[in-house]
């Protein structure tokens, strides 16, 4: 089966957002104060893009040099997203196996964007291998081709994993992002569903770098990024000067998930109930202490959901089920990578020295 076949009606035309839909901000905030507040911010790779030529960074003037679209074929669809399809598939010269992602219509900004990432990081430690880009010539299709893992499904992997298992294959996940923050770039939509494990080989590989960014200092970003169960507060609050600290609230979504057995960890049904939802575990005093800090202010009727709600204990959601991985060096990590305020979350770097591992 041919790639073409599954070519998108008309040209590359689209011009969809390449955000989550918009919803109202909970958060009324002064810009210059909160701006102020980050400039020592993040405590590591701060200004990694200044020692790098703006070629390596700046996308939108990129020039993409497309490969051979008769090289491949597809043959099997194994996933969609909002913004692409996926399908394994082969490079036909040598029979060896890929995978190929389709991308639907967005702006080509984003595309660029995308395509620059992968290739400033694809050779970094456990991150998805970017083999090659090519497009359709009639639809103007971009398709980005990448190494292919024999990955097993989280939800059938996560239950059987031993806490040795848990704390080989999160650390392989800490090299990715350290490696990534290093090369200036956060990627904002770390979960579950990105991280293939090739439990056979013992192999990780951070995958989807679709929603990934450059980090430049005092700089505001788009908050609709990542998805909602493992969004940072910093996104469910609007502070928009994040920076790589984003990648490590999710990454504590993940291991809590993992250590408690309940994925995920934070169930919100909207933005707001996801605030409510983390702030029912780590309180909301800590929360107005972060808003404070910040110059940020909730809306009314957002602060009137929270309430007021004490802080639990992580050693609460032990139980029988999940005893064997609650060590007190694993609850101590997750305490060090979730909390409000990013400039106290432990970054990957300083992780992977954390006792666990």
């Amino acid at each position: 089966m041919q790639i073409s076949a599954h070519r998108e009606k008309g040209l590359w035309e689209g011009d969809q957002t390449s955000g989550c839909s918009l919803q109202p901000s909970p958060v009324k905030h002064v810009m210059t104060a909160r701006a102020l507040k980050r400039e020592r911010l993040p405590r590591l790779y701060k200004d990694v893009l200044s020692k790098k030529p703006k070629e390596y960074w700046d996308y939108e003037k990129m020039i993409v040099k497309w490969g051979n679209l008769e090289h491949y074929e597809v043959t099997q669809k194994i996933g969609r997203g909002k913004y692409s399809e996926v399908f394994t598939g082969y490079h036909v010269p040598t029979n060896k196996k890929c995978v190929i992602k389709i991308l639907k219509p967005v702006k080509k900004k984003k595309i660029k964007r995308e395509i620059k990432i992968l290739q400033n990081v694809s050779k970094g430690p456990n991150i998805v291998a970017l083999l090659d880009v090519v497009r359709d010539p009639l639809t103007k299709t971009p398709c980005l081709v990448f190494e292919h893992i024999n990955n097993t499904d989280w939800k059938s992997l996560y239950p059987k994993l031993t806490p040795h298992d848990i704390k080989f294959y999160l650390y392989q996940v800490l090299k990715a992002l350290d490696y990534s923050h290093s090369q200036g770039l956060m990627h904002r939509d770390v979960k579950p569903h990105n991280v293939m494990i090739d439990h056979d080989k013992r192999e990780v590989r951070l995958i989807d770098w679709g929603l990934a960014e450059f980090y430049h200092p005092l700089t505001e970003y788009n908050v609709r990024v990542a998805s909602r169960h493992y969004k940072g507060p910093e996104l469910l609050v609007d502070d928009t000067f994040y920076d790589y600290s984003l990648d490590i609230w999710s990454f504590g979504c993940m291991l809590a998930g993992m250590i408690f057995r309940k994925e995920p960890f934070f169930a919100g049904a909207d933005n707001v109930d996801q605030l409510y939802k983390i702030a029912k575990v780590l309180g909301t005093d800590l929360l107005n202490d972060y808003l404070d800090a910040y110059d940020l202010e909730l809306e009314l009727e957002v602060e009137q959901r929270l309430g007021t709600l004490p802080r639990k204990q992580w050693s609460a959601f032990k139980n029988k089920d999940n005893a064997e991985r609650c060590s007190p060096e694993a609850l101590e990590l997750i305490d060090k990578m979730l909390r409000y305020d990013p400039a106290a979350r432990v970054l990957p770097k300083e992780a992977r020295l954390q006792s666990l591992f």
